[in-house]
């Protein structure tokens, strides 16, 4: 079984169903070590590990300064090489965690606490997480309200996934869209005139940027460098706002024509489509310059368009006169018409170019177009007003207005003579369009698996997951308190960047020194890396308190009170924060045992005290907590401690 594969079954057994997940793999004990590799890039930590054949070499290199840093991007790696002839291990989907690292005991010691992590973080445990998982991804389900809801599908709470958090947005959302490299996400607001911009490492909004006169749907350009709006205003306020992603800023704002816009690219990022749909046309977009080119009549109700990089075309549908036009995308022209029927709608392609699926709302057909030749291949009937597609690599998923089924056709089954193959399944039961309106994002989304999906549902309120071969969804979770819309997934997984390396970016939360657990199906191995991340000045402004412990050190025994004594202190001005009243400390046994909470008292002016207690001997974590001041686990600074057997006069004593 595949990492990947593995993951994909842990989801389908234990997300949003009852139990738990199960046994952990075994985990392999011994590992071999090699000499560290050289580093020869400043503020790059690499190590390596030899065994079984394999060589795996680790690097953590700093992105965005001259060392690895609390707050900033760290490129973390693995490559992985056969010992023997030195060539690439290709498509192992190894799987991996970062953690904070443990500081007592010997190097032995350490690694087994890593490992034994692991497995807690494999059985997916309410309040047991990695700081970072670099493997999985969030659930972010937009809701009708200002909100998006952030699920963690890995974790199993009383049958019900685990809401992660819960993102506040200025009003409610219509559309959204991830940065290319999936750190940023765009989400229109129509009511605020503005685009909301969220950290989707973190989950915060970070800015609210104007975006144009009623701001729907929101696209970013294949090559990552323009987030376009379209602008559903009136007048000369109907066309497209285009902002930079990564400034942020308004770079242009181009008048199309009126009514609603639906936005594709060439798969260079040099030419811009954008529907026009109450005057039938559509704009052609020089992005260089960020002019329009031409317009084209393609229609007299224009309302979807998409583009094949197979074909070098772009496909326009039009619901008034059930045509579809293709468009040249090297002149830029009208190269052939396509006649089907009125209600065309929502058009789609393939991820590899080669199919074009238009839905037919009023006859409950999807059209089916080779983009090889411009042919009809295809006219599948697909009942309940099919009005939303997307596609896995192997199936199409059709949504219905007015069924609770979604539909998958198999696009192996597709082209000129065959008959295709449709399947469905019921995500839930009731039908989308109970629900009211409804958004432009898409209700459906697919897994990182790329066989298996997210189904919204806004009549039942709930999302449910559905794995590929199977008669119906795996698990499902409720949305309680808000009213779900539309779901997408934050990928946090190892990607292979080239033959052999698995890399991802990461946002260290914090500094200090950190545990990076790496593990491999095929040979079964679990072994930790080290690295460490400095302090990061200009996120200790004056104002924002931090924690400091008074002792640099601290031990403890099984039995005995051991007192943690600690200030709230400004780390700029050095100001030492009196009175406190909702200061507490959290501490656990490593990795994840007897938790426990006090509330710290103030035995002197600024300085906190709680009296520790320890059930069982091993490594221990606390950690301060202070709402007020926005202390919490996730920013605070940590004290490990050691903590023995038992002493031997208190024992005889007892």
């Amino acid at each position: 079984m595949t990492v990947r594969t593995f993951k994909a079954l842990a989801i389908a057994t234990a997300i949003w169903t009852i139990g738990s997940v199960g046994h952990a793999p075994v985990l392999a004990a011994n590992q071999v070590v090699a000499p560290p590799t050289t580093v020869d890039v400043p503020g790059r930590i690499s190590d390596r590990l030899v065994r079984d054949g394999l060589v795996i070499d680790f690097e953590a290199t700093p992105v965005e300064s001259d060392a690895i840093t609390e707050g900033l991007l760290t490129d973390v790696r693995f490559r992985i090489t056969q010992e023997a002839s030195g060539e690439p291990v290709k498509g192992v989907f190894p799987a991996a965690w970062l953690d904070v690292g443990a500081n007592i005991g010997g190097k032995d010691g350490e690694i087994k606490e890593c490992r034994d992590k692991v497995g807690l973080y494999l059985k997916g445990i309410v309040g047991i997480r990695p700081m970072l998982d670099l493997n999985g991804y969030y659930v972010l389900v937009l809701n009708k309200d200002p909100s998006i809801s952030v699920v963690d599908p890995m974790v199993n709470m009383a049958g019900r996934t685990s809401t992660y958090a819960i993102i506040v947005l200025k009003r409610p959302p219509m559309d959204w869209a991830r940065s290319k490299d999936e750190k940023t996400l765009f989400v229109s607001m129509p009511v605020a005139d503005e685009v909301a911009v969220i950290d989707a490492d973190h989950f915060k909004v970070t800015h609210n940027v104007p975006a144009g006169d009623n701001p729907t749907r929101v696209v970013v350009q294949p090559d990552g460098r323009y987030v376009w709006i379209g602008n559903n205003g009136l007048g000369e306020k109907s066309g497209v706002t285009v902002l930079d992603a990564e400034s942020y800023k308004q770079v242009g704002f181009i008048a199309t024509g009126k009514g609603h816009h639906e936005i594709s690219f060439s798969d260079d990022s040099a030419h811009a489509f954008v529907t026009n749909r109450d005057d039938g046309k559509l704009s052609v977009i020089d992005v260089a310059r960020l002019e329009k080119i031409q317009d084209l009549d393609v229609g007299k109700q224009v309302l979807s368009v998409g583009y094949s990089a197979l074909a070098k075309a772009a496909y326009v549908a039009d619901g008034k006169t059930g045509q579809v036009t293709v468009i040249d995308g090297e002149t830029l022209e009208i190269r052939k018409r396509i006649q089907s029927h009125r209600g065309l709608g929502p058009l789609r392609v393939s991820p590899d170019g080669r199919w074009v699926l238009a839905a037919n709302t009023l006859k409950d057909q999807v059209l089916v177009i080779d983009a090889a030749n411009d042919q009809v291949v295809n006219s599948i009937d697909i009942a309940g007003e099919p009005f939303q597609l997307t596609f896995s690599r192997s199936f199409a998923y059709v949504r219905g207005l007015s069924t609770s089924k979604v539909s998958l056709i198999n696009l192996s089954s597709l082209g000129e003579g065959k008959k295709p193959i449709v399947n469905s399944f019921d995500a839930g039961n009731k039908a989308p369009k109970l629900a009211g309106d409804l958004p432009l994002a898409d209700t459906m989304t697919t897994a990182t698996t790329d066989t298996s999906a997210f189904i919204v549902n806004p009549a039942d309120n709930t999302t449910y997951f559905y794995m590929e071969g199977m008669n119906a969804p795996m698990s499902n979770y409720k949305s309680f308190g808000h009213v779900a819309r539309a779901a997408k997934l934050v990928d946090r997984s190892l990607k292979e960047v080239e033959p052999g390396v698995y890399s991802t970016k990461v946002r260290l939360p914090v500094d200090g020194r950190f545990d990076v657990a790496l593990m491999l199906d095929t040979p079964e191995l679990v072994h930790c890396f080290s690295m460490s991340a400095a302090r990061n000045p200009t996120m200790h402004q004056a104002g924002s308190w931090g924690i400091e412990f008074v002792d640099d050190r601290a031990s403890g025994a099984v039995g005995e009170p051991t007192a943690l004594r600690f200030r709230i202190v400004d780390p700029v001005s050095e100001e030492i924060k009196e009175g406190v009243r909702d200061a507490s400390v959290a501490w656990y046994r490593a990795p994840a045992f007897e938790r426990r909470e006090a509330i710290a008292k103030e035995v002197e002016p600024g300085l906190y005290e709680v009296a520790l207690e320890f059930a069982k001997p091993g490594a221990h974590y606390a950690f301060v907590k202070v709402p007020s001041l926005k202390i919490n686990q996730e920013n605070s600074r940590f004290r490990s401690i050691k903590v023995g057997a038992e002493r031997v006069a208190t024992a005889k004593t007892k």
